[in-house]
């Protein structure tokens, strides 16, 4: 039998994977015992769910994604702009509203310069917004990007741009991804958790983290952190777990059937999801169980367990929020209790960052001070606990949105209070751990902040840096499907750079 390729730094042949896929589908009394085990030594992880994890180079082992869902200011948090600030309440200059694309802007708007303080912190000497008093502390474990930019500047696409690399629906999210190319670390838990936050679901919904055209057991999994953890886990009233166990042992006999007579490899992921399941049941109560951390951590975060709040079911969540509102705080300690667990990749997402102006809940000067304290306390005591643990080095935290804010005031004529409209020509994120070397700032935009005039990094740049930090040639790590080798990065080589400048 030939060798076959590595997988993580390769694609399988699609007429190897037919012939691997028949070889495999053949039942144990076909091959024998011994002989079903030889033969799955043989059969590549694209084909097979239940494969062990077969790991690459990089330092990354885990990932923590943070993504603020309807795309923060960065011009009020990051990226200090003294020019800004002095232009403030001038019309914007035709130049940059010429032959561009808004959601919402029209005719002539004016520069809007920030309404927050910055200063310098850190032996890095990054600028923070006055927003942020707690992240100062740990401004030199991260790299701050102040030059991303994107193709999309509405929600929906750009948020699935970042995490699936197309802004269409059909791809395979990040998390799919990374699940997929590093598979599980423990036998209880999925390798992909999402964990939702700030009232409402993004605008992307669950395709953000779903497995596209990948199997399917490398969907990911959302988690609750009030009510039952994951829904429809547990078993119905008057079901025992050894007669859930005796059902599944059935359905897993006809599922292998089912495989045999049609060559379906998903019948063999419905297996494999099966039975995850079945052992969640005692595993995800303990792994969520953010009471038993002592209160020290509780406080590190500004966690509060149980936390409930009238904003989760509010029509309009915004109106409601609260900066001691402890629920993405809850979910950054759950991430960090899911990385011990054994999850390769968690997905926080944290909705309420829209802030065009037209109503209170949209201000800049009102809610982004609220959203801020929502996040400030907990996504710094997220790096410091993982770093006082020793899983800084081997977890790589991203916080990110989908794109950024303009430089001018939106000026439709809904506009009522302070606010920006969608730009997606420049934004910052800032990555930690994982490989990353902090205590940087990287990228530079132009005295306004309206495009990068040093290092732009494109979203593509970002996932093929994560890629290779997660151990994947980001240009070779693909999965044929319609005829074609899917990559997260997209067909065309030429508008992807790895950023190595960012590695440590």
């Amino acid at each position: 039998m030939p060798t076959l390729p590595k997988r993580n730094h390769t694609t399988i042949d699609p007429d190897q994977a037919r012939t691997m896929r028949r070889l495999w589908l053949l039942s144990r009394r076909d091959l024998g015992g011994l002989g079903a085990m030889a033969m799955a030594s043989f059969v590549p992880r694209t084909l097979r769910a239940d494969a062990p994890a077969r790991r690459g180079f990089g330092r990354a082992k885990n990932v923590i994604f943070l993504h603020m869902a309807g795309a923060p200011s960065q011009l009020d948090l990051w990226d200090h702009k003294p020019t800004l600030n002095r232009l403030d309440g001038s019309e914007c200059p035709k130049q940059l509203l010429e032959g561009k694309r808004f959601a919402f802007i029209r005719g002539v708007p004016r520069m809007l310069g920030s309404k927050f303080k910055f200063a310098q912190y850190g032996q890095s000497g990054a600028w923070l917004s006055d927003l942020l008093p707690n992240f100062a502390s740990v401004v030199d474990d991260v790299a701050i990007v102040k030059s991303m930019h994107t193709d999309e500047f509405n929600h929906a696409p750009g948020q699935l741009m970042t995490l699936t690399g197309r802004s269409q629906f059909g791809g395979a999210s990040l998390g799919s991804w990374l699940s997929y190319g590093l598979g599980e670390t423990g036998k209880n838990l999925p390798a992909f958790v999402v964990l939702l936050s700030g009232g409402k679901t993004p605008d992307g919904g669950k395709s953000l983290w779903g497995n596209g055209f990948l199997p399917s057991v490398h969907q990911g999994v959302e988690c609750r952190n009030t009510g039952d953890p994951i829904l429809f886990l547990g078993n119905p009233e008057g079901v025992s777990r050894e007669t859930r166990r005796d059902a599944l042992d059935v359905v897993g006999r006809l599922n292998r059937n089912t495989a045999v007579r049609t060559l379906d490899g998903e019948s063999e992921a419905r297996i494999a999801q099966y039975e995850l399941a079945f052992r969640m049941q005692t595993a995800v109560p303990d792994a969520v169980n953010i009471a038993a951390e002592p209160k020290h951590i509780l406080d590190l975060y500004g966690a509060v367990p149980g936390f409930a709040t009238a904003s989760e079911s509010a029509d309009d969540p915004r109106t409601l929020f609260r900066g001691t509102d402890a629920r993405f705080a809850n979910n950054c300690l759950l991430a960090r209790r899911l990385v011990e667990n054994g999850v390769r990749f968690v997905q926080l997402f944290d909705w309420g960052w829209d802030h065009h102006g037209a109503t209170p809940g949209e201000s800049i000067d009102q809610t982004l001070p609220i959203k801020a304290q929502q996040i400030d306390r907990a996504v710094t005591g997220l790096l410091k606990d993982l770093k006082q643990r020793g899983l800084l080095d081997e977890t790589l935290v991203v916080w990110a949105s989908e794109f950024g804010r303009t430089p001018m005031q939106q000026n439709a004529q809904t506009q009522r209070f302070i606010g920006r409209d969608h730009h997606p020509h420049a934004f910052t994120i800032w990555m930690a751990g994982g490989g990353i070397r902090g205590g940087q700032t990287y990228g530079e935009t132009d005295e306004i902040g309206y495009y990068p005039v040093k290092n732009p990094m494109h979203v593509r740049d970002l996932q093929a840096t994560i890629l290779h930090l997660a151990g994947f040639d980001p240009w070779r790590f693909s999965y044929p499907f319609s005829g074609l080798d899917q990559r997260l990065i997209g067909p065309d080589d030429s508008k992807v750079r790895l950023h190595e400048e960012l590695l440590g």
